[in-house]
């Protein structure tokens, strides 16, 4: 299930960066407290981004279309601080960062 979870995590965008969310680095945990639940763990590139709320929400909607997943919770942190030594080498090479 965890790896169908990733799958649509990394349908979502920041769209500031072309680059999604998983390979940002932005997910911190995922969690299944019961079968059909999950808990992500997530944060944003800034604390103070105005897009926040819809990010959330998109990250909730699309995990919730999973079939056997009946409760997303999203819970955004900022601590750790996200840098940009989270993201992927994949997204590294995406944004131009030496790797």
């Amino acid at each position: 299930m965890e790896d169908l979870v990733i799958e649509k995590l990394s349908t979502v965008y920041d769209p500031e960066v072309p680059v999604n969310i998983w390979e940002l680095g932005l997910v911190y945990g995922i969690e299944f407290p019961k079968p059909n639940e999950v808990i992500i763990t997530m944060t944003l590139t800034a604390p103070g981004c105005p897009i926040a709320d819809q990010i959330v929400q998109e990250v909730h909607d699309v995990v919730l279309t999973l079939d056997g997943i009946d409760e997303v919770t999203v819970n955004l942190t900022f601590e750790p601080a996200w840098g940009p030594e989270r993201m992927s080498e994949v997204a590294r090479l995406e944004l131009g960062f030496d790797i």
